[in-house]
């Protein structure tokens, strides 16, 4: 029966929507699981790394526990050792948080560093380590922290931290020295020697340029510096 005038016309018949072919959902797949897999690989590093620093004490009395009660040997399995020593570690870390804002734990810190500087090498490296951590937690005077430096060519650029300013024998040039760090994990990087004219300064703070190292550039804000302010002036 042919419509009439005062009918409602037939909806429109709408295309089927192009199914999507194995390239993109491959691609579809694979940003979505990386992400999950990135977070696994950082929380997996930092477990196993906890845990490893109390098993060896952990570990034989559990064992000489499950060999004297039957009933206490689900206490030697792996899986039991790994969250224990986790645990023993996590404690251990807490409670030197809260002895170091105490006066008995600083005066025991003092001891230990004074026991440390008699040590030649363990000296050299926990003193390094010792200025780096503190020049990281504390805003730098004159010169911005977190900077973009030219690595490894000119063309590119690379999130690095400030540690000390010194200057150039004979000219006075003052020059950063600039720790950068690798993706995903800032424990190991570069030490680069930059003249501060180079350098690119950002608004960043530690938090934040941690935060974009180790998401590889995820997370980020909308805009960032890329040429030194002396380029930036010189352009018309």
């Amino acid at each position: 029966m042919p419509n009439s005038p005062d009918s409602p016309a037939a909806a429109p018949i709408r295309p089927a929507a192009p199914k999507p072919s194995l390239q993109k959902l491959f691609l579809t797949g694979l940003l979505t699981l990386l992400p999950i897999w990135l977070t696994w690989v950082v929380v997996k590093f930092v477990f196993v790394m906890l845990s490893d620093i109390s098993a060896p004490l952990i570990g034989p009395v559990l064992e000489n526990l499950a060999n004297t009660n039957r009933q206490l040997a689900w206490l030697d399995e792996p899986w039991v050792r790994t969250v224990l020593a986790l645990l023993a570690t996590l404690a251990v870390i807490l409670f030197a948080g809260v002895m170091a804002r105490r006066v008995i734990g600083q005066r025991l810190l003092r001891w230990f560093e004074a026991l440390i500087q008699r040590i030649p090498l363990a000296s050299i490296v926990y003193s390094s380590a010792r200025q780096l951590l503190d020049i990281l937690q504390t805003k730098p005077d004159g010169t911005q922290r977190v900077v973009l430096v030219d690595f490894p060519h000119k063309e590119m650029k690379s999130i690095g931290f400030v540690t000390r300013v010194i200057r150039e024998h004979g000219t006075g040039r003052e020059l950063a020295a600039v720790y950068v760090p690798t993706t995903p994990n800032p424990t190991s990087g570069y030490l680069e020697i930059v003249p501060v004219e180079k350098i690119t300064p950002t608004d960043w703070s530690v938090d934040q340029a941690m935060s974009f190292i180790i998401s590889g550039g995820a997370v980020a804000p909308d805009t960032i510096p890329f040429s030194p302010p002396s380029v930036v002036e010189k352009s018309p």
